[in-house]
């Protein structure tokens, strides 16, 4: 699964909109839905920032591994 489905997917599980996920990682709405969308590759940052809110470890938002630890 491409990494931007994987931060979509893991986005709605918790119950957050994007505009909260952006709020989290100081951007604004536009900003975030292009990594979501697929529009922008998503700075190293920003994704072990995404792992730390959803507690789940780079790797697996990537798609190299399958569970989530």
């Amino acid at each position: 699964m491409p990494y931007y489905k994987r931060i979509r997917e893991l986005r709605e599980d918790h119950d957050l909109t994007q505009k909260e996920v952006a709020s989290y990682l100081n951007m604004k709405q536009p900003q975030y839905f292009r990594y979501e969308n697929g529009n922008r590759d998503i700075p190293s940052d920003v994704l072990i920032s995404l792992a730390k809110l959803y507690k789940v470890s780079v790797d697996y938002i990537l798609g190299l591994k399958d569970n989530m630890n």
